[in-house]
């Protein structure tokens, strides 16, 4: 029989293998190995969005659709390379997630100043955090210490990551099947505050939908022809309102009818999300306070840490 005393070293031995591979997220990851990293991405996000403010949306949605396709774990960022296929090319990524350029610059700020330490993942998610503070919105501290995966699943990406053509119960869904409420998915959505979207993605709503301001319709239409193929790629703010202001503006314009999405639009048009849409428009504050709680639960998603992944010196390939 096992002594006590071999068994308690059994059980130290198990518990150190779960905490290696099973890390918790914390504020202060980084505090001692590389306190500098939060001034590093700073200043590399507030150059990128000095040179053109859109940037900061595309760097929160790629934060977002990192974490939608098996957790925030840098897979969004990773190239296809010989018969690498990563999720660049998936459909809700293809000539539409854009900011790899700036992750990059970011990523080599952040190597100046340590060296191998800062995961790929964890400088999109604290890049995301600052564009949403320096263009004009609230900040929270960021947890820390993933890892960056060595996979990617353009599938997953195809799958997961809700299109603009989503209704309602179909925006539910997709948010719960990764541990998020309806709430945090109607905060979510006003990260739509900011950015544009191409016309391909909202061609259907303004020429076809009835939920929406006949004005608002007739101005969209001035930049995106009905014939597809025609302007596809052609650009429209997703808030008309203020498009590089962090703000609840876009859920104001879901009350008049002017979400240029058919997926924003849902959350306002007579569901169970209408009564939160009216709660933001009127409250900022709420809505700045749930936009916080819920980006701290995203960032949570099936994180790799401890002893899992690995930490990228290029963000577009694996070591």
């Amino acid at each position: 029989m096992s002594s006590p005393f071999s068994m308690n070293l059994f059980t130290v031995f198990i518990l150190l293998l779960l905490g290696s591979s099973y890390a918790q997220l914390s504020t202060d990851f980084y505090s001692k190995s590389c306190p500098n990293v939060f001034s590093a991405v700073r200043a590399a996000v507030q150059s990128a969005i000095a040179r053109e403010k859109r940037i900061g949306a595309s760097l929160l949605r790629l934060h977002f659709h990192d974490c939608f396709v098996n957790g925030c774990d840098g897979s969004i960022l990773l190239d296809d390379i010989g018969s690498f296929i990563g999720e660049k090319n998936a459909l809700p990524n293809r000539n539409s997630a854009r900011g790899f350029d700036v992750v990059d610059n970011i990523k080599s700020a952040v190597e100046r100043v340590c060296p191998g330490v800062v995961s790929c993942a964890d400088a999109l998610t604290i890049a995301a955090r600052d564009s949403v503070v320096i263009l004009g919105g609230p900040t929270w501290n960021v947890k820390l210490g993933r890892r960056d995966a060595r996979t990617a699943s353009q599938s997953a990406a195809n799958t997961n990551i809700p299109p603009p053509t989503s209704n309602l119960p179909n925006l539910i869904s997709s948010f719960q099947a990764q541990g998020l409420s309806a709430r945090d998915m109607v905060a979510l959505s006003g990260a739509h505050t900011i950015g544009l979207a191409r016309c391909t993605s909202f061609r259907n709503r303004i020429y076809n939908e009835t939920n929406i301001a006949a004005t608002f319709a007739r101005t969209r239409q001035g930049n995106c022809p009905r014939t597809p193929g025609t302007g596809d790629n052609n650009l429209a703010p997703l808030d008309l309102q203020t498009p590089t202001t962090f703000d609840n503006n876009y859920y104001k314009n879901l009350i008049v009818q002017s979400g240029l999405l058919h997926s924003d639009q849902q959350l306002f048009n007579g569901g169970s999300t209408d009564f939160q849409v009216r709660s933001y428009s009127n409250n900022p504050s709420t809505f700045n306070a749930d936009f916080v709680a819920a980006m701290i639960k995203m960032g949570d998603i099936r994180p790799l840490t401890g002893s899992n992944g690995e930490i990228r010196r290029n963000c577009r390939r694996t070591n």
